[in-house]
């Protein structure tokens, strides 16, 4: 029988993390599977992942493979899933146990009438000496039964949808077409939308499962490090326009959020360009908005209506002084630190 959730764990370097992450899974025995991508670490990642899988063989496997970046690292872990349903979690992230099993029974409930194509459940920031913040849904989807786009309320501007909240059916992952690119950070945008796109029929479980542990200076999300890889957001952002369907083709509240996401996506990708600061990723931020105009129209028409697609394309010294201001905002609506 096949376990009801594939956990996949990218790891690279993950060694002072790993032990939080993957400890309180063992519990659950062969209602799981958890799939360990050692991503090429040069540390002590392998070591302790192999140990997992050694004393708990049932529930762990390890994938060892060379550097593929974050993405090549789910890829991996897709690839060897047979849960019934996935979740990424990130190496040094971790699962609450008692939410984790809440979501097993829930999921072997909805089994018994067909199941769902997602599960959206909440997610906790574990900041670094900061308050706790916690991520919720329950103003904008109904909590403990099945549900349709056309029963999801607009998100806010402060409202987004994460990797972390998104519990996928594996098979709708796999026949998404899916794939992430090798190599490149904030892949994380193309598993939301991808998949997102095939979704009909939804299950928002009102429970604090992911804890995403943030606000460290040597992450990918923090500030610095965002600008110093300005070409990967524009290529993942890039990329997740192309994944955008036709309006005609999903349902209509389903495509709203979708052009939500995109919104907040390229406030954040325009804001960062303009703090990199040279004339070459200036001139990119032009070309990215021409891009969109000229190959997605409508697409281009939604965002520069919104707040943030204007703030990011004023123009001049202000105007970039408002793109700035927006990024800041649209930090805090993703929830990057």
């Amino acid at each position: 029988m096949n376990p009801l959730l594939s956990i996949v764990v990218p790891a690279y370097n993950a060694a002072d993390y790993l032990d939080r992450s993957l400890g309180p899974l063992a519990r659950f025995g062969t209602r799981i599977e958890v799939i360990v991508v050692d991503d090429g670490s040069v540390d002590n990642t392998r070591a302790i992942a192999t140990a997992y899988a050694e004393r708990h063989p049932a529930v762990f496997q390890v994938v060892h493979q060379h550097n593929r970046g974050h993405g090549g690292a789910i890829m991996a872990g897709l690839a060897k899933a047979r849960g019934l349903y996935l979740k990424v979690l990130d190496a040094d992230d971790w699962l609450n146990p008692a939410a984790l099993a809440t979501l097993l029974t829930t999921i072997d409930r909805l089994e018994a009438t067909n199941g769902v194509d997602a599960i959206i459940t909440n997610y906790v920031h574990e900041r670094v000496n900061r308050r706790r913040k916690y991520t919720r849904y329950t103003s904008l989807m109904p909590a403990g039964r099945a549900f349709g786009w056309d029963e999801v309320a607009r998100f806010g501007r402060r409202q987004y949808l994460m990797m972390h909240a998104l519990v996928y059916r594996t098979e709708l992952i796999r026949a998404s077409g899916m794939s992430l690119p090798e190599h490149t950070f904030y892949v994380d945008n193309l598993f939301v939308v991808t998949p997102l796109s095939h979704t009909k029929r939804l299950y928002y479980l009102d429970i604090d499962l992911y804890r995403y542990f943030i606000g460290r200076a040597d992450q990918s999300v923090n500030d610095s490090v965002m600008v110093s890889r300005a070409d990967q957001q524009l290529r993942v952002n890039r990329l997740v326009i192309a994944e955008l369907p036709h309006p005609a083709d999903v349902p209509a509240g389903l495509y709203r959020y979708l052009l939500h996401h995109v919104e907040v996506l390229c406030g954040i990708t325009s804001a960062i360009l303009v703090r990199a600061g040279t004339r070459a990723h200036l001139a990119e931020r032009r070309a990215f908005w021409a891009d969109i105009k000229r190959e997605t129209p409508w697409v281009y028409s939604r965002l520069r209506r919104g707040v943030i697609g204007t703030s990011a394309n004023l123009p001049g010294p202000v105007g970039r002084q408002m793109t700035t201001l927006t990024y800041h905002v649209a930090r805090r609506v993703v929830g990057f630190s």
